[in-house]
């Protein structure tokens, strides 16, 4: 995994140990803080799906780019070979 990957990773697990320690600490009703404790389950749920949907568009783009950039460099290289290329001679 790479280092966004795992850094992503790491801010949404000590999001979610931050807001379950938070909501355990308060002075709530068992039923309020569970309830809190969905919402914020919710709202992680969502920000993840951001981030996943983020992710892919991106992926996508990367791979539109990186596709033309080959389909530039194999013309590239089919320019350099037909230039060394001897040329036909005609015959008479």
């Amino acid at each position: 995994m790479n280092k966004t990957g795992l850094f992503i990773g790491g801010m949404l697990t000590g999001a979610a140990l931050g807001a379950v320690a938070a909501l355990l600490m308060a002075p709530k009703s068992g039923k309020e803080t569970r309830d809190d404790m969905l919402s914020k389950l919710h709202d992680l749920e969502d920000e993840l799906s951001s981030i996943r949907n983020k992710t892919k568009e991106k992926g996508m783009e990367l791979k539109d780019e990186i596709r033309t950039k080959i389909n530039d460099l194999e013309k590239r290289i089919e320019r350099v070979i037909s230039s060394f290329k001897p040329a036909e001679t005609n015959p008479l």
